[in-house]
């Protein structure tokens, strides 16, 4: 009679272990130190290609917020772009939280996954010494084998940053929720922002 009350014991511990286990891979956004201002940057995705007025992700989050989020994305943007830009379009903003999302345009003009990452922890370090938190969104480019899934996590965890993975799951190949092949529509761009507002809900607490 005590083996199998011992096996069952031992099975709610083991599910126990591995919830603990899979809830502590989410990396999880240190809180700001500073600034005023929560900035989007990032690409078409930010800037909200294939959205109506005020249907694209940063504004349906602004308006569900209550704060305003100023839009830095800009169409087109490798990360490499996007870090030359970093001062005007974000740092000098006096940044508290910004959202970056990138990587998708680095994959389509085929640049290798090492200078992504690189242009990408330049940017994310570069905001986190001012004190800003950072939210990084993370895109999937690949069924099988994505080169980015673990870049994007790792980076958050060296960084304590948020991190929202593969924010187009879901959305990406279902033609009511996207404008075109690759940018969502209203729909789409609502679902982005279901994903990543309790993410910077959360730090906003902090106030």
């Amino acid at each position: 009679m005590n083996v199998p009350r011992q096996a069952g014991i031992g099975l709610v511990f083991a599910v126990l272990i591995g919830f603990w286990f899979v809830r502590d891979r989410s990396p999880h956004a240190a809180k700001p130190t500073t600034g005023t201002t929560i900035v989007a940057f990032g690409d078409s995705l930010v800037e909200g290609h294939g959205a109506t007025p005020d249907g694209d992700f940063v504004a349906v989050l602004s308006k569900r917020l209550g704060q305003p989020i100023v839009n830095a994305g800009r169409g087109g943007d490798t990360t490499r772009a996007a870090l030359s830009r970093l001062e005007s379009a974000v740092l000098s903003r006096d940044p508290k939280i910004v959202i970056v999302l990138l990587g998708g345009n680095d994959f389509l003009q085929r640049v290798p996954p090492a200078e992504t990452f690189r242009s990408l922890s330049m940017i994310v370090e570069h905001i986190r010494l001012r004190g800003a938190a950072v939210v990084l969104v993370g895109v999937r480019v690949a069924l099988i084998n994505d080169p980015f899934e673990h870049q994007y996590e790792a980076l958050a965890r060296r960084t304590a940053s948020g991190l929202v993975p593969d924010v187009l799951d879901g959305i990406i190949g279902h033609a009511d929720r996207m404008s075109d092949s690759i940018h969502p529509n209203d729909r789409g761009y609502s679902m982005m922002a279901d994903r990543i507002e309790p993410i910077v809900r959360d730090l906003l607490e902090s106030d």
